[in-house]
């Protein structure tokens, strides 16, 4: 698997993860020169090539002169991400953009979530273009793929968690203080939560909407959503 792009490298490089090689521009400079440095010190093998070599083991030529390569990402039990009495869950149900898997990686690890869930078919998995989206989220954040996002849910609930489905016609998000044990489920771009899935969450919660625009990106509703969780865990 490649990792490309320099702040994405920069959080590969602070974990634990086996990183068998890192390819850098030649003539490397500024955040280029730390990585060499920080792949030199963890004894990683570094090579060098031009623009054109990196090019093409990045047809998008997105890599800002360094991709480093890794073992395949690997996925966590559902179980790992059990957290304590605050924990926070993402659960994703048929999000097939890279862009809004990468987003919501990101915003997720930022608020502080314990882990996020994608099904195993008809929805994105972790790839290098989601690493490269995530900013480097996902080496730092767990990621749980299981075959039923429903039975996730009933395992979530067994376990001590409340669990909400971010979909129009609920009550208000802002009603509701999300303390405890929270998993937020945020459906696909077109569809929204499955209506088996919203029936078995505990509430379905609903982002108010004043525009003329009758929803919102999938990342962007959950980015509000968890720190709406992290604005309850203040008490503010």
């Amino acid at each position: 698997m490649k990792t490309y792009g320099r702040n994405a490298v920069l959080e590969l490089l602070k974990t634990d993860k086996t990183i068998e090689k890192v390819l850098i521009e030649k003539g490397a400079q500024g955040t280029l020169g730390k990585i060499f440095a920080e792949a030199r010190a963890k004894g990683i093998r570094v090579q060098f090539a031009d623009r054109a070599a990196l090019d093409r083991e990045c047809p998008e030529k997105r890599h800002q002169g360094v991709i480093a390569y890794t073992t395949e990402f690997r996925y966590s039990a559902l179980e790992d991400l059990f957290g304590g009495e605050n924990s926070l869950i993402v659960l994703c149900d048929g999000i097939e953009d890279v862009h809004n898997l990468g987003a919501i990686l990101r915003v997720s690890e930022c608020a502080g979530a314990d882990g996020v869930v994608i099904p195993a078919a008809k929805g994105a998995g972790v790839t290098e273009a989601v690493v490269r989206i995530s900013a480097g989220a996902a080496e730092h954040i767990k990621v749980a793929k299981v075959s039923s996002i429903n039975a996730a849910v009933e395992t979530l609930q067994k376990n001590g968690y409340w669990v909400y489905a971010l979909e129009a016609g609920g009550e208000s998000i802002y009603g509701n203080r999300l303390t405890g044990k929270v998993a937020l489920v945020v459906g696909g771009e077109d569809s929204g939560v499955r209506r088996l899935t919203r029936e078995k969450c505990d509430k379905v919660l609903s982002l108010p909407l004043f525009g003329k625009v009758n929803s919102l990106n999938a990342s962007v509703a959950l980015g509000i959503a968890v720190y709406e969780v992290v604005r309850a865990r203040l008490g503010t």
